[in-house]
């Protein structure tokens, strides 16, 4: 319980202070004045001043903070809101950038960690009437052994492979029962029947066995940032999916969060340095939500100042517009907290 707890508050400071950096680093870089850079929310601990900035340490250990002036109001020196709108856009994403960014680096890492993987043979158990895998001729008994070029060493490979490519074509290589190879093409299917799956198959596994495995630099380097590039494609893929299977997304709080992490630092670092990229890749994508109180929501701002050929909305009215934002989001975090409490006390899984 102590490591969860102190892999997770490491985490999301890491995380956080990561995104908040982008802010700093840029603003400095572009004569934004930064009035405090904080680690961890206020009351503050403890902290000292160097030029016009002030570096703190604060009491709440999860999270951190960059204060710049002028957010909203272009008339005070040093403004964030005085300077030009391409200056705006990279002061208020650079925070989101290097959290899509800094998956990569924690993916080769990874990679680069001896790990634990299973190896097993995917065997197809059941196939359903007129699925995409009938129709392209897989059966009961077959044995799948590539996707797209990609070898299947388990279930996991393929299930991936194939949310990867909902709705588009993928290759499949097959072995029959009889040892003979067949290539087909499957479309997975975005919106399936209740409890087929995108394919239509069932799978089972054979001969499994647990074994180590590490990629050198050359290789590790380049598949981190192909992996980071598929985590985007799947974020993307859920998004669409919520639409198109008119499914409402599932939220995970702060409580269930922590509970991943319990169960993801017994499987080793390699594990955890991954979790640890997706949760990055989600606070990025996160922040840019269109929503008053995020970055995106202050983008959007920016936006409609450009779309008006530089004319402002209110500072006082973007000021009031974000403060909402703010509170409506703290109330959403709070109550999705309460959810997770709740399923905990009565013994539930905190995930949705």
């Amino acid at each position: 319980m102590l490591l969860t707890i102190i892999v997770f508050v490491v985490m999301l400071v890491v995380l956080v202070l990561t995104h908040e950096f982008g802010h700093f680093i840029t603003a400095k870089l572009c004569k934004v004045k930064v009035e405090e850079f904080g680690i961890g929310f206020p009351p503050r601990i403890w902290g000292f001043k160097k030029g016009e900035t002030l570096y703190s340490i604060n009491a709440i250990p999860i999270g951190g903070f960059t204060k710049l002036q002028g957010e909203e109001d272009p008339s005070e020196p040093g403004s964030l809101a005085g300077k030009s709108i391409p200056v705006r856009l990279l002061v208020l994403s650079a925070g989101s950038l290097l959290n899509i960014l800094l998956p990569v680096l924690l993916f080769i890492i990874s990679f680069m960690i001896p790990h634990n993987i299973t190896m097993e043979k995917v065997m197809i158990e059941d196939v359903a009437a007129s699925s995409p895998a009938q129709a392209a001729g897989i059966e009961p008994g077959d044995r799948i052994l590539k996707i797209n070029d990609t070898s299947v060493k388990n279930r996991a490979t393929l299930s991936y492979q194939i949310q990867l490519h909902l709705g588009k074509q993928v290759s499949m290589v097959v072995q029959k029962p009889d040892l003979t190879e067949k290539t087909v093409v499957v479309k997975p299917r975005w919106n399936p029947p209740q409890g087929e799956g995108a394919t239509g198959v069932t799978m089972a596994s054979a001969d499994a066995m647990v074994v180590s495995e590490s990629q050198p630099f050359w290789e590790a380097i380049p598949n981190g940032f192909v992996h980071c590039w598929e985590i985007l494609v799947l974020f993307r893929n859920e998004v669409v999916g919520w639409f198109i299977r008119s499914s409402a997304p599932q939220l995970a709080g702060p409580v269930a969060i922590a509970q991943l992490t319990g169960q993801v630092v017994e499987a080793g670092i390699s594990p955890v340095l991954e979790f640890a990229a997706l949760i990055s890749i989600n606070l990025g994508i996160f922040n840019l939500l269109p929503f008053p109180g995020l970055d995106g929501g202050r983008l959007i701002f920016v936006f409609v100042e450009w779309a008006r050929r530089g004319k402002r909305i209110s500072p006082q009215i973007e000021g009031l517009v974000h403060m909402i934002g703010f509170f409506a989001l703290t109330a959403l975090i709070l109550i999705i907290t309460y959810f997770d409490v709740s399923r905990l006390i009565r013994g539930e899984s905190l995930l949705p």
